[in-house]
């Protein structure tokens, strides 16, 4: 069955994929599509107020075309920052006109290190929280929604050179590594997305 993943960043699309495929029953039928598979250009506009809002938003996309849609909104929450960025961590440097550079994740995570330069380490407490949307064909049935979070603390200098967006920063205290460090397989198992899809493989709605 065709699934489609409303989203355009790769290395989400395969991190995602991965997780997926580990739960499907019939592996060989299972596909997932991206936006652009489907033909879809336009800039889904992510104005919710929540995570789960923002995945549900998105979702819908790729269900008003006739197939089943899977979207997921995620983003960091710090502690001292009131829960911030949230939402908005995409699009965090942006919106705050911060910029050193063309790299949207280097000007976000070096936006996050200046808002916590005076914050002590055990103050610097966060978490990466994951909403997941499926949507059925036309959205007959409604939308189901499902949420993960992983906690860790905010370094004050970036370590390893794998994941993406916020990973090099987010230190997962149990592995005693960043995400970054973790390595795909290890990150797969723990992390926000892996958390939110677990809770998706027991509605059994993907098989």
């Amino acid at each position: 069955m065709n699934y489609v993943l409303a989203s355009r960043n790769k290395k989400k699309i395969a991190e995602l994929e991965a997780i997926l495929r580990s739960f499907v029953t019939d592996k060989n039928k299972f596909r997932l599509l991206s936006l652009d598979d489907i033909g879809v250009t336009d800039e889904i506009p992510e104005d919710g107020a929540t995570f789960e809002e923002n995945a549900a938003i998105k979702a819908s996309v790729p269900a008003s075309k006739g197939y089943w849609g899977i979207a997921d909104d995620s983003g960091l929450c710090v502690d001292a920052l009131d829960g911030a960025p949230g939402v908005f961590s995409a699009r965090f440097a942006a919106m705050n006109g911060f910029s050193i550079g063309m790299d949207a994740d280097a000007n976000n995570n070096a936006l996050l290190l200046e808002k916590l330069r005076d914050v002590p380490h055990e103050k610097r407490g966060a978490k990466f929280v994951c909403a997941i949307a499926v949507c059925p064909p036309l959205g007959n049935g409604g939308v189901f929604t499902v949420r993960g979070e992983c906690a860790g603390i905010i370094l004050e200098k970036p370590r390893g050179a794998d994941g993406f967006g916020y990973d090099p920063l987010f230190f997962h205290e149990e592995s005693g590594k960043t995400f970054a460090e973790l390595g795909a397989g290890r990150k797969n198992e723990i992390s926000h997305r892996a958390m939110a899809l677990k809770a998706l493989a027991e509605l059994n709605i993907i098989k």
